[in-house]
């Protein structure tokens, strides 16, 4: 079956826009997703419009999911390890060689925060140990703050979140090399920098970080945390192998208005995208790519 459009990502940006395409009722759409994903790592979700109290990206999922497929969109578990470009449309192929076809292709594949194993971390991440400044700086705001990360990326967010609270330790769990004159501004902003590893972080109660443990025994008070380890994993291969613009950084160009690639019919959406990582920039993403999509298939069938 051809499908008229695959969304690859079943993220916030993608549910988004699988539930615009459904909402138009005429086009057979498939959501790839493998279930992973930094919106299902996210315990709670504070700056989202009608939650003031919080909602996870596991209950966002579950019910963007439950929304689209009231539309009839369909979902396939599965890892997209290739794609190809072709007349008519695109072939994409599972991790178990399954090939799937559409005429318009979304990718909503995102990216993974690279974060050492410390035993601890995945407890209290997304929960009091956040990843972003501009979702969660507010949740830090005079509570005892500890940023978890390596070198100058380290240093950058405790430079960046030292407005809102007077109480920041930044650890440089890797060691990783600071130029003198970024532990000077560190120092001129009152952040005290500490380079050692972190055996572990405790918890006090579900998901709230307590103490993060250094090696050499040190125990460190926190209310809130950041990570911040520089080199995350943008999911863009599939982009490149479609001959997609990449950017140094590994996010893809899309058109600001449409959020198509430099290859027609092929949208992008969310995180992989080259603007701020936020889950409603991704909600917004979603509905563009809907609305161009929906566009691109009416234009298909005249």
């Amino acid at each position: 079956m051809i499908q008229d459009c695959i969304i690859v990502g079943g993220g916030i940006a993608g549910l988004q826009a699988a539930i615009q395409l459904g909402r138009y009722a005429e086009h057979k759409v498939l959501v790839i997703d493998y279930g992973e994903g930094r919106s299902s790592l996210c315990r709670s979700y504070h700056n989202i419009l009608g939650f003031p109290d919080g909602i996870s990206g596991e209950e966002l999922r579950k019910r963007g999911r439950h929304q689209a497929e009231s539309y009839g969109i369909e979902f396939i578990h599965d890892r997209v390890v290739k794609a190809h470009k072709e007349e008519g449309g695109f072939t994409l192929t599972g991790e178990n060689g399954t090939e799937y076809k559409a005429k318009t292709l979304l990718l909503a594949t995102g990216l993974t925060d690279r974060h050492p194993e410390l035993p601890g971390l995945k407890n209290t991440l997304g929960m009091s140990v956040y990843v972003c400044p501009d979702c969660d700086g507010y949740e830090i705001k005079n509570k005892k703050t500890i940023i978890m990360g390596s070198g100058t990326a380290g240093a950058g967010m405790a430079r960046i979140l030292s407005s809102k609270t007077p109480d920041l330790t930044y650890i440089n769990h890797e060691q990783a090399d600071i130029p003198s004159e970024i532990l000077q501004k560190l120092k001129d902003k009152k952040i005290e920098y500490i380079e050692e590893p972190i055996e572990k972080i405790e918890e006090q109660e579900d998901g709230m970080i307590s103490t993060v443990i250094l090696i050499n025994g040190r125990r460190i008070e926190a209310e809130r945390g950041f990570i911040a380890f520089r080199n995350n994993k943008v999911h863009s291969e599939l982009a490149e192998q479609l001959g997609a613009e990449v950017a140094d950084n590994k996010h893809v160009a899309a058109d600001g208005r449409s959020r198509m690639s430099t290859v027609e019919n092929l949208w992008i959406a969310g995180d992989l995208g080259i603007h701020s990582e936020q889950a409603a920039v991704a909600m917004g993403d979603g509905v563009l790519c809907g609305i161009w999509i929906n566009k691109t298939l009416h234009h298909m069938k005249k």
